[in-house]
């Protein structure tokens, strides 16, 4: 969510063509969903399956636009993020960002111009996602089919985390990357091991959390005196896993994120030894996505939380 640039997707000058949410320029389409006039829209590129465009309304107010290509049938992704953030949002002090606008086919955002992470932002994150986790959720799951990036990710509630974490986190992945030979049999028999073992390596998960669900770096961006998450794979889930994920490609101020959620919702004992069984799940998830060049961080993984931390 960066600076404008680029060509322009409708010029927002001269007669105004019948407006329609599937058909005409990005301009009259969000113009459609928004109920106000946006002066112009600029396609900046594309992620995943879905389209990248800034946008501004004709008062200056600018945002960010995820879309599903012309003419590409919808998927359910941008319903589960939007639903997601929406859900996320529902907590006092949310770092959520918010949603402006949504259909199955469109996602509308504002546009954040970003700052340097600060320790006082980081502090201040790590309160306001241990609020949002407090809240808490009905159940293990969500009451909408999921997504992580573009792969669906199974939301079917359960009250039991250690069986809801391993047979819908951990093995659909897990026997994906077989599929797609990223993985071989021999590898898969490691990452089994600990799909088998979550039970006894999950400790006390307490209730659900209300967790974002995919909380990489990438997907906080920060502001001035706080930060805001976009992106979530969001459901009723284990606490401990945004705060792993967090770890696992690295935050700025990480350790005062950590300090300052502690200090407003204390860790369960052996949180340390839990965070690689947190982390094999993203970690598969980036073996499907992106291939064999995750195969060794996630036997890594697999094997230290097979040892307890």
């Amino acid at each position: 969510m960066r600076a404008f640039g680029g060509g322009d997707d409708g010029d927002g000058h001269g007669e105004r063509r019948p407006r329609d949410p599937v058909s005409g320029t990005m301009a009259e389409r969000l113009s459609v969903l928004l109920d106000r006039d946006v002066g112009r829209a600029v396609r900046a590129g594309s992620s995943h399956d879905w389209d990248i465009s800034y946008a501004e309304l004709t008062d200056g107010t600018r945002l960010f636009v995820k879309a599903l290509p012309r003419g590409a049938p919808p998927s359910g992704v941008l319903t589960a993020e939007a639903r997601g953030l929406e859900w996320l949002g529902r907590t006092f002090g949310s770092p959520a960002i918010d949603v402006l606008a949504w259909d199955e086919r469109i996602l509308v955002l504002p546009w954040m111009e970003e700052r340097e992470p600060t320790a006082q932002a980081a502090e201040r994150l790590g309160h306001r996602l241990a609020g949002m986790h407090m809240t808490g959720a009905d159940h293990f799951g969500a009451d909408w089919p999921g997504y992580i990036g573009p792969l669906p990710m199974d939301n079917t509630p359960s009250d039991d985390w250690p069986r809801f974490y391993a047979e819908q986190r951990l093995r659909p992945y897990l026997r994906r990357a077989l599929d797609q030979g990223a993985l071989t049999p021999s590898d898969v028999r490691v990452v089994e091991k600990v799909v088998d073992a979550v039970p006894d390596l999950a400790g006390d998960p307490g209730p659900p959390a209300r967790v974002h669900g995919d909380l990489w770096s990438g997907n906080v961006l920060w502001r001035e005196r706080d930060a805001v998450l976009i992106d979530p794979a969001a459901h009723g889930g284990h606490r401990e896993a945004d705060l792993a994920m967090l770890a696992l490609f690295g935050l700025p101020h990480l350790e005062r994120v950590r300090d300052a959620y502690n200090e407003a919702a204390p860790l369960a004992s052996g949180w340390r030894s839990r965070v690689a069984l947190h982390q094999l799940h993203p970690l598969l998830v980036h073996v499907c996505l992106f291939g064999a060049a995750y195969r060794t961080t996630t036997l890594e993984a697999a094997r230290t939380a097979l040892r307890g931390g």
